[in-house]
């Protein structure tokens, strides 16, 4: 299994179970059971928009990188796991680290656009 395989999917599950701890942690704190305001600087709602977003696609880059990890993965496709994992990362930070999600950012731009194109290209890499 390739290492570097294995370290991406570590960062995705680290940011999928930190961020689903981060809503239940201010969950709490803001004494809400369920649902968050629709107020795009509200805090909850801008790490359940995170969680939420993680939660679709970091499971299949999971797969993805395990199962071509397990194949002796050329040096392109470690290069498009690594883009993947830090593009999920940095759409995160667009998402949560900026004041608000009304405005579009260049962390979610980016994050979002090289999510779908190193995606796409390791799905194309599943039928070689």
């Amino acid at each position: 299994m390739n290492n570097v395989a294995l370290a991406c999917v570590a960062v995705l599950g680290l940011l999928l179970f930190g961020l689903g701890f981060s809503v239940s942690a201010t969950r709490f704190r803001e004494n809400t059971g369920s649902g968050c305001e629709t107020d795009p600087a509200n805090l909850l709602h801008k790490l359940v928009r995170a969680h939420a977003n993680t939660a679709e696609y970091a499971p299949f880059l999971a797969v993805l990188f395990l199962y071509l990890g397990a194949r002796s993965p050329s040096a392109v496709t470690v290069s498009l796991m690594v883009a993947a994992t830090v593009c999920r990362c940095l759409l995160v930070v667009g998402l949560i680290a900026l004041p608000t999600m009304a405005k579009p950012n260049p962390f979610r731009f980016v994050g979002a656009l090289g999510t779908y194109l190193a995606g796409i290209a390791l799905c194309v890499t599943l039928l070689r």
